[in-house]
């Protein structure tokens, strides 16, 4: 009988501790479906006539469309030209948040092979925006880099990205 029970209660703790304990519950899964962001371009980015020296300088193009010189650039006081900013109509999810990715640089090509770059690009509003009402109007400003006598003529360039998704 010793012998009997000592079998029963080996079993009993060899078994009972290696029962496997399950538990199981249930959930659901959900999306929301966001309006996407839609962009209208309404002007491209111009810096209006520039002049050059022997200087290299550059022209700040605020978001306000204020043009600041430095260095050996300066702009045109009475013949302007074409002066304005990037602009953006945006509508989407009201209330939504959004990032504006702007791009580092961008090449402006003009004649005989010369070139001047655009850099330091700033917008308003800043990333992150906000779609009021579902809607947003985004200013592009940056700074144009003359070089040494620049050579005369138009430059432009390829068209660049600047991208907003939502947070």
């Amino acid at each position: 009988m010793k012998t009997t029970l000592k079998i029963f209660l080996f079993l009993v703790v060899a078994f009972g501790f290696s029962a496997t304990a399950m538990a199981q519950t249930s959930t659901t899964a959900s999306a929301t479906i966001l309006t996407p962001i839609t962009v209208t371009k309404v002007t491209d980015l111009n810096f209006g006539n520039v002049v050059p020296s022997g200087v290299a300088g550059t022209i700040q193009l605020s978001t306000a469309a204020v043009r600041t010189p430095s260095g050996g650039a300066s702009v045109a006081a009475s013949n302007v030209g074409t002066v304005s900013v990037a602009e953006f109509n945006l509508a989407g999810e009201t209330g939504a948040t959004f990032n504006i990715t702007l791009p580092s640089s961008v090449t402006l090509n003009g004649p005989s092979s010369s070139t001047m770059t655009v850099d330091n690009f700033t917008s308003t509003p800043s990333s992150p925006g906000t779609l009021t009402g579902g809607a947003a109007n985004v200013k592009v400003g940056a700074t144009l880099n003359v070089g040494i006598n620049q050579t005369v003529g138009t430059y432009s360039s390829a068209s660049f990205n600047v991208t907003f998704a939502y947070n």
